[in-house]
Protein backbone atom coordinates (compact mmCIF):
# COMPACT_ATOMS: atom_id res chain seq x y z
CA UNK A 1 0.00 0.00 0.00
CA UNK A 2 1.54 3.48 -1.21
CA UNK A 3 1.86 5.68 1.84
CA UNK A 4 2.58 9.72 2.04
CA UNK A 5 6.10 10.10 3.51
CA UNK A 6 8.48 12.60 4.17
CA UNK A 7 12.19 12.63 3.64
CA UNK A 8 14.76 14.92 5.44
CA UNK A 9 18.27 14.70 4.15
CA UNK A 10 19.79 15.05 0.86
CA UNK A 11 23.08 13.28 1.09
CA UNK A 12 24.11 10.01 -0.06
CA UNK A 13 21.81 7.50 2.57
CA UNK A 14 18.85 10.07 2.15
CA UNK A 15 19.39 9.53 -1.46
CA UNK A 16 19.53 5.42 -1.39
CA UNK A 17 16.23 5.54 1.12
CA UNK A 18 14.21 7.97 -1.46
CA UNK A 19 15.50 5.14 -3.83
CA UNK A 20 14.25 2.22 -2.31
CA UNK A 21 10.39 4.29 -1.48
CA UNK A 22 10.12 5.30 -4.92
CA UNK A 23 10.84 1.72 -6.08
CA UNK A 24 8.64 0.12 -4.35
CA UNK A 25 5.71 2.94 -5.30
CA UNK A 26 5.41 5.15 -2.22
CA UNK A 27 5.49 9.00 -2.75
CA UNK A 28 7.44 10.95 -1.17
CA UNK A 29 8.07 14.89 -0.14
CA UNK A 30 11.51 14.72 -0.27
CA UNK A 31 13.33 18.27 1.85
CA UNK A 32 16.29 19.53 -0.11
CA UNK A 33 18.27 21.97 1.79
CA UNK A 34 19.50 24.41 -1.33
CA UNK A 35 17.19 25.28 -4.46
CA UNK A 36 19.80 25.08 -7.00
CA UNK A 37 19.77 21.64 -6.33
CA UNK A 38 15.89 21.28 -6.44
CA UNK A 39 16.14 23.00 -10.02
CA UNK A 40 19.28 20.55 -10.90
CA UNK A 41 17.11 17.23 -9.89
CA UNK A 42 13.97 18.94 -11.55
CA UNK A 43 16.03 19.35 -14.40
CA UNK A 44 18.01 15.97 -14.66
CA UNK A 45 16.25 13.68 -12.05
CA UNK A 46 19.64 13.26 -10.22
CA UNK A 47 20.73 14.05 -6.85
CA UNK A 48 23.80 16.63 -8.40
CA UNK A 49 25.96 15.81 -5.09
CA UNK A 50 25.83 11.98 -4.26
CA UNK A 51 24.65 8.66 -6.22
CA UNK A 52 24.44 10.52 -9.18
CA UNK A 53 23.77 7.18 -11.07
CA UNK A 54 20.32 7.13 -9.49
CA UNK A 55 17.47 8.07 -11.56
CA UNK A 56 14.79 9.85 -9.67
CA UNK A 57 11.36 9.20 -10.89
CA UNK A 58 9.33 12.92 -9.94
CA UNK A 59 5.92 11.88 -10.73
CA UNK A 60 6.83 10.13 -6.99
CA UNK A 61 8.51 12.65 -5.57
CA UNK A 62 8.23 15.97 -4.61
CA UNK A 63 10.59 18.61 -4.02
CA UNK A 64 10.47 21.16 -0.67
CA UNK A 65 13.33 23.29 0.68
CA UNK A 66 11.01 24.08 3.80
CA UNK A 67 11.17 21.03 6.30
CA UNK A 68 7.63 22.35 7.83
CA UNK A 69 6.12 22.15 4.19
CA UNK A 70 7.99 18.56 3.49
CA UNK A 71 6.55 17.40 6.40
CA UNK A 72 2.98 19.01 6.70
CA UNK A 73 0.72 16.24 5.29
CA UNK A 74 2.67 12.95 5.75
CA UNK A 75 2.24 10.96 8.63
CA UNK A 76 5.83 9.05 8.51
CA UNK A 77 8.99 11.45 8.85
CA UNK A 78 12.82 9.73 7.72
CA UNK A 79 15.12 11.71 9.48
CA UNK A 80 18.58 11.26 7.19
CA UNK A 81 20.12 14.77 8.46
CA UNK A 82 23.68 14.32 9.59
CA UNK A 83 23.86 14.47 13.18
CA UNK A 84 26.00 17.51 13.62
CA UNK A 85 23.24 19.75 11.80
CA UNK A 86 19.89 18.33 13.47
CA UNK A 87 19.39 20.97 15.98
CA UNK A 88 19.89 23.76 13.50
CA UNK A 89 17.92 22.06 10.72
CA UNK A 90 14.89 21.81 12.61
CA UNK A 91 15.56 25.10 14.19
CA UNK A 92 12.02 27.31 14.51
CA UNK A 93 9.78 24.58 13.86
CA UNK A 94 6.36 25.11 15.45
CA UNK A 95 6.19 22.57 19.06
CA UNK A 96 3.44 20.32 17.29
CA UNK A 97 4.81 19.89 13.91
CA UNK A 98 5.07 16.28 14.92
CA UNK A 99 1.96 15.24 16.36
CA UNK A 100 0.43 12.04 15.25
CA UNK A 101 3.33 11.05 13.08
CA UNK A 102 5.52 8.18 12.89
CA UNK A 103 9.32 9.79 13.27
CA UNK A 104 12.03 7.56 11.63
CA UNK A 105 15.31 7.87 12.72
CA UNK A 106 18.34 6.91 9.93
CA UNK A 107 20.79 8.96 11.87
CA UNK A 108 23.82 7.46 13.18
CA UNK A 109 25.42 9.91 14.95
CA UNK A 110 25.33 12.21 18.57
CA UNK A 111 23.61 15.95 18.41
CA UNK A 112 26.63 17.60 19.49
CA UNK A 113 26.57 19.15 22.73
CA UNK A 114 23.22 17.46 23.52
CA UNK A 115 25.22 13.79 23.56
CA UNK A 116 22.05 12.37 22.85
CA UNK A 117 20.76 10.03 20.05
CA UNK A 118 18.78 11.91 17.10
CA UNK A 119 15.69 10.29 18.49
CA UNK A 120 15.91 11.28 22.30
CA UNK A 121 16.61 14.89 21.09
CA UNK A 122 13.57 14.74 18.89
CA UNK A 123 11.71 13.60 21.61
CA UNK A 124 12.70 15.70 24.30
CA UNK A 125 12.43 19.24 22.14
CA UNK A 126 8.89 18.41 20.82
CA UNK A 127 7.40 16.10 24.26
CA UNK A 128 6.83 13.00 22.02
CA UNK A 129 6.68 9.23 23.05
CA UNK A 130 8.55 6.00 22.73
CA UNK A 131 5.55 5.03 20.33
CA UNK A 132 5.50 7.25 18.01
CA UNK A 133 9.90 6.52 17.17
CA UNK A 134 11.71 3.85 14.85
CA UNK A 135 14.92 2.93 13.93
CA UNK A 136 15.56 2.14 10.41
CA UNK A 137 19.44 0.61 10.68
CA UNK A 138 21.95 -2.04 9.55
CA UNK A 139 24.88 -3.00 7.43
CA UNK A 140 23.88 -0.87 4.33
CA UNK A 141 26.53 1.21 2.59
CA UNK A 142 24.17 3.64 0.31
CA UNK A 143 26.41 2.79 -2.60
CA UNK A 144 25.56 -0.77 -3.05
CA UNK A 145 21.78 0.07 -2.67
CA UNK A 146 22.20 2.37 -5.78
CA UNK A 147 23.59 -0.53 -6.99
CA UNK A 148 20.84 -2.78 -6.28
CA UNK A 149 22.98 -5.29 -4.24
CA UNK A 150 21.30 -7.30 -1.92
CA UNK A 151 20.61 -5.29 1.45
CA UNK A 152 19.16 -6.38 5.36
CA UNK A 153 17.65 -3.27 7.23
CA UNK A 154 16.65 -3.95 10.23
CA UNK A 155 13.27 -1.95 11.50
CA UNK A 156 12.95 -1.12 15.00
CA UNK A 157 9.84 0.14 16.53
CA UNK A 158 8.54 -0.29 20.23
CA UNK A 159 4.99 -1.27 18.74
CA UNK A 160 4.89 -4.39 16.77
CA UNK A 161 2.79 -3.09 14.53
CA UNK A 162 4.64 -0.18 14.05
CA UNK A 163 8.38 -2.51 13.53
CA UNK A 164 6.54 -4.60 11.24
CA UNK A 165 4.59 -1.28 8.85
CA UNK A 166 8.20 -0.29 8.78
CA UNK A 167 9.59 -3.27 7.40
CA UNK A 168 7.07 -3.41 4.79
CA UNK A 169 7.90 -0.09 3.89
CA UNK A 170 11.09 -0.94 2.98
CA UNK A 171 11.08 -4.62 2.06
CA UNK A 172 11.75 -5.16 -1.90
CA UNK A 173 13.31 -7.36 -4.54
CA UNK A 174 16.85 -6.03 -3.41
CA UNK A 175 16.43 -4.97 0.27
CA UNK A 176 15.75 -7.37 3.06
CA UNK A 177 14.21 -6.58 6.41
CA UNK A 178 13.98 -7.29 9.50
CA UNK A 179 11.97 -6.82 12.40
CA UNK A 180 13.42 -5.57 16.32
CA UNK A 181 11.59 -3.30 18.94
CA UNK A 182 15.42 -1.86 19.96
CA UNK A 183 14.97 1.43 18.74
CA UNK A 184 17.49 2.74 21.39
CA UNK A 185 19.91 -0.28 21.22
CA UNK A 186 20.10 -0.39 17.60
CA UNK A 187 20.55 3.82 17.20
CA UNK A 188 23.47 3.36 19.59
CA UNK A 189 25.28 0.66 17.89
CA UNK A 190 24.94 2.70 14.97
CA UNK A 191 26.53 5.42 16.34
CA UNK A 192 28.98 3.12 18.71
CA UNK A 193 30.27 1.00 14.89
CA UNK A 194 30.92 4.08 13.43
CA UNK A 195 33.81 5.21 16.74
CA UNK A 196 35.05 1.46 15.78
CA UNK A 197 35.16 2.37 12.11
CA UNK A 198 37.84 5.32 13.12
CA UNK A 199 39.50 3.14 15.25
CA UNK A 200 40.03 0.61 12.36
CA UNK A 201 41.28 2.77 9.71
CA UNK A 202 43.34 4.50 12.56
CA UNK A 203 45.27 1.32 12.74
CA UNK A 204 45.46 0.57 8.89
CA UNK A 205 46.80 4.11 8.93
CA UNK A 206 49.72 3.51 11.34
CA UNK A 207 50.95 0.36 9.55
CA UNK A 208 48.78 -2.80 11.89
CA UNK A 209 47.81 -5.75 9.77
CA UNK A 210 44.71 -7.54 9.10
CA UNK A 211 45.53 -10.30 12.65
CA UNK A 212 45.38 -6.89 14.49
CA UNK A 213 42.18 -5.72 12.81
CA UNK A 214 40.72 -9.43 13.72
CA UNK A 215 41.64 -9.00 17.35
CA UNK A 216 40.47 -5.00 16.95
CA UNK A 217 37.40 -5.62 16.17
CA UNK A 218 36.41 -8.53 18.33
CA UNK A 219 36.77 -6.43 20.67
CA UNK A 220 34.74 -4.15 19.64
CA UNK A 221 31.51 -5.89 19.19
CA UNK A 222 31.72 -6.27 23.08
CA UNK A 223 32.68 -2.75 23.32
CA UNK A 224 29.87 -2.02 21.73
CA UNK A 225 27.40 -4.69 24.06
CA UNK A 226 28.96 -3.16 26.86
CA UNK A 227 27.51 -0.18 26.40
CA UNK A 228 23.87 -0.69 24.97
CA UNK A 229 23.42 -2.71 27.50
CA UNK A 230 23.74 -0.15 30.18
CA UNK A 231 22.35 1.96 28.26
CA UNK A 232 18.80 0.22 27.33
CA UNK A 233 18.98 -3.47 29.40
CA UNK A 234 16.81 -5.32 26.92
CA UNK A 235 17.18 -8.50 25.28
CA UNK A 236 19.43 -8.45 22.75
CA UNK A 237 21.78 -11.01 20.54
CA UNK A 238 24.24 -8.65 20.29
CA UNK A 239 25.52 -11.11 17.67
CA UNK A 240 22.40 -10.26 15.13
CA UNK A 241 23.18 -8.21 11.74
CA UNK A 242 21.81 -4.92 12.98
CA UNK A 243 24.77 -4.80 15.49
CA UNK A 244 27.57 -7.22 14.62
CA UNK A 245 26.58 -6.76 10.74
CA UNK A 246 27.13 -3.25 10.71
CA UNK A 247 30.03 -3.08 12.67
CA UNK A 248 31.81 -5.16 10.18
CA UNK A 249 30.61 -3.70 6.75
CA UNK A 250 31.86 -0.04 8.51
CA UNK A 251 34.80 -1.00 10.02
CA UNK A 252 36.51 -2.89 6.23
CA UNK A 253 34.92 -1.83 3.41
CA UNK A 254 36.23 0.63 1.55
CA UNK A 255 32.75 2.41 1.00
CA UNK A 256 32.89 3.57 4.99
CA UNK A 257 33.63 6.75 5.27
CA UNK A 258 34.43 6.70 9.08
CA UNK A 259 37.04 3.94 8.29
CA UNK A 260 38.91 6.38 5.68
CA UNK A 261 38.37 9.33 7.95
CA UNK A 262 40.59 7.29 10.58
CA UNK A 263 43.21 5.89 7.89
CA UNK A 264 43.73 9.34 7.02
CA UNK A 265 44.47 10.41 10.65
CA UNK A 266 46.23 7.16 11.14
CA UNK A 267 48.44 8.14 7.99
CA UNK A 268 49.28 11.71 9.51
CA UNK A 269 46.54 14.21 8.18
CA UNK A 270 45.45 16.34 10.92
CA UNK A 271 41.26 16.40 12.06
CA UNK A 272 41.09 19.31 9.80
CA UNK A 273 42.93 18.93 6.86
CA UNK A 274 40.91 15.22 6.62
CA UNK A 275 37.74 16.76 6.86
CA UNK A 276 37.99 18.69 4.40
CA UNK A 277 39.55 16.29 1.74
CA UNK A 278 36.12 14.35 2.64
CA UNK A 279 33.21 15.00 0.57
CA UNK A 280 30.75 13.70 3.55
CA UNK A 281 30.37 13.84 7.15
CA UNK A 282 32.41 10.65 9.15
CA UNK A 283 30.09 10.95 12.29
CA UNK A 284 32.19 9.04 14.06
CA UNK A 285 34.29 12.07 14.88
CA UNK A 286 31.61 13.52 16.63
CA UNK A 287 29.75 10.60 17.93
CA UNK A 288 33.31 9.88 20.20
CA UNK A 289 33.01 12.80 21.58
CA UNK A 290 29.46 12.39 22.83
CA UNK A 291 30.26 8.88 23.91
CA UNK A 292 33.23 10.19 25.85
CA UNK A 293 31.18 12.63 27.64
CA UNK A 294 27.71 10.41 28.34
CA UNK A 295 30.34 7.92 29.85
CA UNK A 296 31.58 10.12 32.57
CA UNK A 297 28.37 9.27 33.78
CA UNK A 298 28.02 5.26 33.57
CA UNK A 299 32.15 4.73 33.93
CA UNK A 300 31.71 2.26 31.48
CA UNK A 301 35.03 0.21 30.20
CA UNK A 302 35.52 1.53 26.58
CA UNK A 303 39.44 1.10 25.89
CA UNK A 304 38.53 2.00 22.02
CA UNK A 305 36.47 4.59 22.36
CA UNK A 306 38.78 6.59 24.29
CA UNK A 307 42.12 5.96 22.10
CA UNK A 308 39.95 7.04 19.39
CA UNK A 309 39.06 10.09 21.55
CA UNK A 310 42.29 11.02 22.50
CA UNK A 311 43.86 10.85 19.30
CA UNK A 312 40.84 13.02 17.70
CA UNK A 313 40.41 15.49 20.38
CA UNK A 314 43.56 15.74 22.82
CA UNK A 315 45.94 15.11 19.84
CA UNK A 316 47.59 12.35 21.08
CA UNK A 317 49.91 10.82 18.54
CA UNK A 318 48.15 7.86 16.26
CA UNK A 319 50.95 5.62 17.03
CA UNK A 320 51.37 6.23 20.32
CA UNK A 321 47.99 5.69 21.37
CA UNK A 322 47.12 2.36 19.30
CA UNK A 323 50.02 1.15 20.97
CA UNK A 324 49.00 1.40 24.26
CA UNK A 325 45.07 0.05 22.71
CA UNK A 326 46.93 -3.04 22.25
CA UNK A 327 48.10 -3.69 26.00
CA UNK A 328 44.12 -3.49 26.85
CA UNK A 329 42.81 -5.93 24.19
CA UNK A 330 42.23 -9.53 24.29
Amino acid sequence: MSKKIAVLGDGSWATAIVKILMDNDHNINWNIRLKDDIDYIKKYHRNPNYLRGVELHLDKINLFNSIEKTIKDCDTVIIVIPSAYIEIALEGLPKNCFDNKFIVSAVKGIVPEHYTTALEFIKSQYDLKDEQFGVISGPSHAEEIALQRLTYLTASATLPEKSTELSEMFKNSYVKTITSDDIYGTEYAAIMKNIMAVASGIAHGVGYGDNFQAVLISNSIREIKRFVDQIHPITRDIKNSVYLGDLLVTAYSTFSRNRTFGNMIGKGYSVKAAQMEMSMIAEGYYAVRGIYEMNKKYNIDLPITNAVYNILYERISPKIEINLLTDKLD
